[in-house]
């Protein structure tokens, strides 16, 4: 894969997109570089993905990674 935008981060929350359409979306549970396991890649970089549960990827197929985050409510 080639990171296109942002960063890749391990644990991240996927989705995969396949001709507009999602068909699935769960966690990333590797990330590497060449044969290293790091837990970040930047943009322009290359790197493997797996993902928790999951293995029917095929080429064209994006990879969205994003992060949820939790924000209390103040008043």
């Amino acid at each position: 894969c080639r990171v296109t935008e942002g960063v890749v981060r391990r644990g991240a929350k996927v989705r995969l997109v396949r001709d507009g359409t999602v068909i699935h979306e769960g966690e990333l549970s590797q990330l590497k570089r060449f044969k290293d396991d790091v837990s970040e890649v930047p943009v322009g970089q290359e790197c493997g993905m797996s993902f928790a549960k999951y293995d029917d990827l095929k080429k064209g197929d994006v990879i969205e990674c994003f992060a949820v985050e939790k924000i209390t409510r103040t008043l």
